[in-house]
């Protein structure tokens, strides 16, 4: 009921314990909090929170428009209604060095398992655009090396996002991430990787966990969680399909209401009252209400002394 079971320090611990194991954890992004809680019902091992899908929703592309304390709210919202690990899109740290240590520590406190902080020259821009600019190493480095010295759970993932594939190369993009590495992150995000053998030559060079974005409509072909987890990758993240799907189910149904004059016909593809009350968990409110209201001190006393 209400929350998490667990604490924050717990599903970073887990996390960790998880990324470990070798297996291959596969994050679905969570639109909002009711959909963190259906990824978990679902039986996936965490949940991701995408800087484009917290734009979207507030109806703004994916441009660095997006403030620290707009996607800490929303990572926060998320994080708290799941005892699933949260990852979250943390863009470029909202900043430079100081900005980036903040952001962390905003993020810590927000319940998140872990943020990946990226290269590219702020404001951003969506990973699978062209036309993107990173920073230099040094800047790059530093950010990181903020990121690190600033969170003060250690189980917190500080993980490195590089987008040099796009402008500079496969090679560009494995000295980029090595270095990453050196200045202390903890996993790497390549972005935009072309080829599946580009994510094993990735994986190969690193002696960090390698994460594999699986966005629809981006430079990556859709490649299974099988061929993944073969080529080596540690996490796989689909950040915006649940968003894309479920609003590709809205516009739709708004059609065949303007057509039909109702939705008759689309009752069959929705959740039912029944499903999104046992995803909330309506009982156990129950339970607690009437224990609360039916609650009195003479009773409480008895039950102590028998």
């Amino acid at each position: 009921m209400l929350y998490s079971t667990l604490t924050p320090a717990a599903k970073r611990a887990a996390f960790r314990e998880r990324l470990g194991s070798g297996e291959l954890l596969q994050l679905p992004g969570a639109f909002n909090p009711l959909s963190a809680r259906l990824i978990e019902a679902k039986g996936f091992d965490g949940v991701y929170v995408s800087g484009a899908v917290v734009a979207a929703d507030l109806g703004l592309p994916d441009v660095g428009l997006t403030t620290l304390s707009e996607v800490a709210g929303r990572a926060g919202q998320v994080a708290r209604m799941t005892d699933l690990p949260t990852l979250v899109d943390a863009d470029t740290g909202f900043g430079e060095a100081m900005n980036v240590a903040r952001t962390v520590q905003t993020m810590e406190d927000a319940g998140v398992a872990g943020l990946h902080v990226e290269d590219q020259v702020n404001p951003k821009r969506c990973g699978h655009l062209d036309g993107k600019q990173v920073v230099d190493e040094a800047t790059a480095l530093q950010r990181i090396r903020a990121a690190v010295t600033a969170r003060r759970d250690e189980n917190l993932l500080i993980m490195a996002r590089t987008d040099i594939r796009a402008g500079a190369g496969l090679d560009a993009a494995v000295e980029r991430a090595q270095a990453l590495v050196d200045a202390g992150a903890d996993a790497v995000f390549p972005e935009a990787m072309q080829h599946l053998d580009e994510f094993e030559v990735m994986a190969d060079a690193l002696d960090v966990p390698v994460l594999a974005n699986m966005t629809e409509f981006g430079k990556s072909e859709l490649f299974t969680a099988a061929r993944l987890r073969d080529a080596g990758v540690a996490m796989v993240i689909y950040p915006v399909s649940l968003l894309r799907l479920a609003m590709g189910a809205a516009d739709r149904a708004l059609d065949t209401l303007r057509a039909e004059g109702s939705l008759t016909s689309q009752v069959e593809h929705m959740q039912t009252r029944a499903e999104l009350y046992e995803l909330l968990d309506y009982p156990a409110y129950n339970t607690f209400d009437t224990g609360v209201y039916d609650f009195s001190l003479v009773d409480h006393h008895r039950h102590r002394t028998t």
